[in-house]
């Protein structure tokens, strides 16, 4: 008799991309996982709080987690944001800490990458961005500084925008993950509510629209959410906290506003597959980031999603 071959035991588990500001984390995210979950800006702090994604593989199911960039934290926007890095450090199956490799052999980063010293999760060092480095002998003497200070399971180059090295950083990944269920069905991508994605969204657009001062001032409240079979009617607020940056974000004649109306609209139809009416108010709030209140509001645990109110 032919004995039976045994089936292969399904792996998956919880995995945290960290790293400093800048990194790539949501563009790594985002390309692991084939859809935009997280927004993406080449201004630091982009993202806030951390947003999880679930890539389901034949034999393999991978809980993605996507930090806000390890920096110093003075004002209590910060504060949360680096409470979200450390909660993401607890209970997880695997990390990954990520480098700008075309920043060189910052010492900076070896500092901050000491939040993962001592957690008995295999630790994953990516170096991304490496379509931007012409020398490729420049990786080595990276990639042995890293070995020799943090021991890691392994180091990857790769390119997280234009994908080079992102299946095999998957086969790492599901390789080094115990076996364990389905946590989600096929089809989960995301924990987020779609009123919090299309806030995400139109904060892009303003990101990308506007100038270095206004990035950090800005957060979006979806107010309104009317959903019918056909058509979604939003209504946000763009909050700034100065006169100044509401003028920045409006612009002459209201042309800025108008284009980032019309480009996070045309996203926000992609994400919901649906035809989308949006309206976007600008609104002074001093020192928002400041303010307890207000930055709970705006946490996406807090929102219910996208049912009509």
């Amino acid at each position: 008799m032919t004995a039976k071959k045994s089936r292969p035991k399904h792996r998956s588990g919880f995995v945290s991309i960290l790293g400093r500001p800048n990194a790539g984390k949501s563009t790594l995210l985002n390309s692991l996982v084939g859809v935009k979950v997280a927004i993406v800006s080449d201004k630091p702090q982009t993202t806030r709080t951390s947003v999880q994604a679930v890539l389901t593989r034949e034999g393999a199911q991978i809980v993605f987690l996507d930090t806000p960039g390890v920096h110093e934290s003075k004002i209590l926007l910060h504060k949360r944001m680096m409470d979200s890095v450390r909660e993401a450090l607890q209970e997880r199956d695997l990390l990954i800490w990520m480098v700008d490799a075309s920043a060189g052999l910052d010492e900076a980063d070896i500092a901050a990458a000491s939040i993962v010293r001592g957690n008995r999760a295999p630790l994953f060092i990516v170096l991304n961005k490496i379509d931007r480095v012409a020398n490729k002998n420049l990786l080595l003497p990276m990639i042995e500084r890293y070995r020799q200070e943090f021991s890691p399971k392994e180091v990857i180059p790769l390119s997280a925008l234009d994908g080079d090295g992102i299946d095999d950083l998957v086969k790492l990944i599901v390789a080094g993950l115990p076996e364990g269920p389905k946590y989600f069905p096929d089809d989960h991508l995301t924990d987020q509510p779609e009123r919090f994605l299309a806030g995400e969204i139109i904060r892009e657009k303003v990101l990308e629209l506007t100038r270095q001062e206004v990035p950090h001032a800005v957060a979006v409240v979806v107010e309104k959410w009317e959903e019918s079979p056909r058509l979604v009617k939003i209504a946000a607020v763009v909050f700034v906290e100065r006169d100044g940056q509401k003028r920045i974000v409006i612009g002459s004649g209201g042309q800025v506003l108008k284009k980032i109306g019309t480009m996070a609209r045309q996203d926000i139809e992609d994400l919901l597959r649906k035809k989308v009416f949006l309206e976007l108010f600008v609104k002074v709030r001093a020192d928002w980031r400041e303010q307890s209140g207000f930055l709970n509001e705006i946490d996406w645990r807090n929102m219910t999603g996208g049912e009509p109110e």
